[in-house]
């Protein structure tokens, strides 16, 4: 372990993580029966690396699942157009999926290793980062402990920590302080939640904002776009994206309220979970409705009360085909999805109350008023068919979302200036050349 005094509760989640590897096996064999898991690429979960490491120096940037991964797409970009390779991690298939899409020149993908010991030190022998990044709130305690020991800085960007996690953080605090006085930055998004890194230990902490508000928006096959847009042409539309169990109900349920005085009512969802596209469609048909389902080659013909999208990378498809976006994950308590997306593709946001994973773009958002919040699936009904009978009120709470977002961005920007020295260093050290 690190010359740097490591608490018991800490040593003893390192030597534990050891004496469950046979455990994490057995998980990663249940993920893999479940789908969770490619299994052509499940080495890679222990730290066996899927191909060769790139000469000269890498950095290694990590983002959990979807969201995280795709936030730190800018920041790669910019990364390989210095002259690094970056390696991505994420830890879910979707992510894979998206990133071997969005990933530019010079940038490659690995499944992240679970926090076991042994395989983290293989895939630390096999890639040797130069630096490493983590995404939000991705605090792996033996991962922080094997980069330290082997001198590889680690910065948190759009860096997140909430109120409950600081709570929960707090009844560990010699464990909290062992693990964040280990990253060289913690470059966090809002000065609350700045306040909180800090009052766990962290020693170095920066407000850097929100890379969320700085990404591109999802992109969209032309191709499919001009299909689609020709077949919903004249029909009112709204989407229900990133939907959540509990939530399929309510978007049933708004479209069979709004149905009889708006008659040609499309419906367009995207489950968070593709998987569940076949049991939304199912459910959908036994209230009912005419579902079509996209993954099984379906297209929305004048009979279609319900589109489900269950495939993967296409929502930027549909907030450009949808004039009104209802975020899923905000009405049951999973937190809310990213609502920025929507945003900057002209979407009129309706949202429930449960957001506090984008508090922040989500509060901006309503105080402009470009987004609403609701409770219900009464109420959403009513929000849903006023904004579609009124063209003018829809287009201006549009505009006011995406203005709101312009003004949230810099982030990027911040968080390659905190970058800087470190990128320097290895310049000093004779480890890049410019």
């Amino acid at each position: 372990m690190n010359r740097r005094a490591v608490p018991p509760l800490l040593r003893a989640y390192h030597y534990g993580l050891i004496a469950l590897e046979p455990a994490l096996a057995g998980l990663l064999a249940w993920r893999r029966r479940k789908g969770k898991e490619d299994p052509l690429r499940l080495p890679e979960r222990v730290g066996r690396p899927g191909r060769p490491r790139p000469a000269g120096p890498l950095v290694w940037a990590h983002g959990a699942s979807i969201g995280e991964a795709l936030s730190l797409i800018g920041l790669v970009e910019r990364l390989t157009q210095r002259g690094f390779t970056v390696l991505v991690t994420s830890g879910t298939r979707t992510s894979a999926e998206l990133l071997a899409a969005r990933l530019p020149k010079g940038a490659l993908h690995q499944f992240a290793p679970l926090d076991a010991p042994r395989y983290v030190e293989r895939f630390l022998d096999h890639w040797r980062p130069d630096l490493a990044l983590v995404a939000e709130s991705e605090l792996w305690p033996n991962t922080i402990l094997a980069l330290d020991r082997r001198g590889v800085p680690l910065i948190l960007v759009n860096g997140r920590m909430s109120e409950r996690s600081a709570k929960g953080w707090a009844r560990t605090p010699d464990l909290a302080r062992a693990v964040l006085s280990r990253i060289a930055v913690c470059l966090v998004q809002t000065r609350e939640e700045a306040d909180r890194f800090r009052s766990l230990g962290a020693p170095r902490v920066m407000v850097g904002g929100n890379l969320k508000f700085d990404a591109a928006p999802p992109p969209a096959d032309p191709q499919a776009l001009a299909q689609l847009a020709g077949l919903v042409a004249g029909r009112p539309v709204w989407l229900a994206a990133s939907t959540h169990p509990g939530e399929e109900e309510m978007v049933a349920a708004v479209h069979r309220a709004l149905a009889p005085r708006l008659p040609s009512l499309l419906t367009i969802a995207v489950p968070r979970h593709p998987r569940r596209g076949a049991a939304f469609a199912a459910a959908a048909q036994g209230a009912g409705l005419h579902a079509a389902l996209r993954s099984q080659g379906g297209l929305p013909d004048r009979r279609t009360d319900l589109y489900v999208a269950d495939t993967v990378g296409e929502l930027g498809l549909f907030y450009r085909l949808s004039p009104v976006a209802v975020m899923g994950g905000s009405f049951v308590e999973h937190g809310g999805q990213n609502p920025i997306e929507a945003a900057r593709l002209d979407c009129a946001i309706l949202h429930g109350p449960h957001v506090w994973n984008f508090a922040q773009a989500y509060a901006v958002l309503d105080a402009a008023g470009g987004a609403r919040a609701l409770t219900d699936a009464a109420g959403l009904a009513e929000a849903v068919g006023g904004l579609l009978g009124e063209p003018e009120r829809l287009h201006a709470m549009a505009i006011a979302g995406r203005g709101a977002v312009a003004a949230c961005e810099g982030a990027l920007e911040r968080t390659l200036a905190a970058l800087e020295p470190f990128i320097c260093q290895m310049k000093i050290a004779g480890r890049f050349h410019a």
